[in-house]
């Protein structure tokens, strides 16, 4: 068996002083694996100070900036992708969370197939537990397949970078994982899925998924991934994967325009319970 390669962890930070200790901490509890955790502040705050304050020093911690203000997390993802040292990648958002056994369990697999995903635990800042996504067998995952088991986010994979080494679309209001994703399926044909979940996704009060004005997001933006799909500009490996990804995300269109969440609803209403039972079982 291969050595488990190191890994570059990425994580974009944006107002993330009350989160990013939780974050950081659940990197540095993975065992077994070399890594680096890159952190882009993309807010001019000193997370180094943030998070000596909070016990945390760490030697494989490099700090950087986006040498922005609020750009979003996009152009701070490319900024950790440009200067990461090892092939095998990571992402994790300031306030989301691994399992301590994600890095173990999902680098080897990136080594082998190019790309691995997992299955999602939705959760409340506080820690309260909403829901699952993508839980059951492991499975590989044609491009076509994927969005009917991964439903909800797609920051939770690991990429080898000899394989694919895309960048994040800053011009993109959301969705910017399902380009990054669509945009690996250039090269690599196929993800392997571990339905065990190994990453937290935490829903926020307010954030790109969850807030405002953030259905008109969604909807505009997956008008035109799907436009994209049409003109060719995702030229996926696996070609017959374009019309699996076009059939979600019509379905998915049209779960936006029928979700209406109840507002200050306790444990709120979620957009994955809303769209699970349109999919195709």
């Amino acid at each position: 068996m291969n050595p488990i390669a190191p890994v570059s962890v990425v994580m974009p930070a944006y107002g993330a002083e009350a989160t990013i200790a939780r974050a950081v901490s659940s990197v540095l509890s993975q065992q077994g694996v070399e890594f680096e955790l890159i952190i882009v502040a993309d807010d001019e705050t000193d997370y180094q100070a943030v998070l000596g304050a909070a016990g945390i020093a760490d030697r494989r911690i490099r700090y950087l900036d986006s040498g922005l203000i609020g750009g979003g997390s996009p152009p701070a993802r490319n900024v950790g992708l440009d200067a990461a040292r090892f092939d095998v990648v990571a992402i994790l958002d300031a306030d989301d969370g691994f399992r301590p056994e994600k890095l173990t369990a999902m680098v080897p697999l990136a080594q082998r197939y190019g790309l691995v995903s997992c299955a999602l635990d939705v959760a409340l800042p506080d820690g309260t537990a909403l829901r699952r996504v993508g839980v059951g067998e492991d499975k590989i995952l044609t491009p076509g397949d994927y969005k009917f088991t991964n439903f909800s986010m797609d920051s939770m994979l690991v990429h080898d970078r000899r394989r694919a080494d895309p960048r994040y679309d800053p011009g993109l209001p959301c969705l910017t994982d399902l380009d990054f994703l669509l945009k690996i399926f250039a090269t690599i044909p196929a993800c392997y899925h571990v339905g065990m979940p190994l990453h937290t996704y935490v829903k926020l009060p307010v954030s790109v998924s969850n807030g405002p004005g953030v259905t008109e997001r969604m909807v505009a933006t997956k008008r035109l991934l799907r436009q994209r799909l049409r003109d060719g500009f995702y030229p996926l490996a696996d070609a017959a994967g374009g019309a699996g990804i076009d059939r979600f995300l019509a379905i998915s269109l049209a779960a936006e325009q029928s979700f209406a969440p109840r507002e200050g609803a306790n444990p709120p209403d979620l957009f994955e319970d809303h769209i699970e039972p349109m999919l195709p079982i």
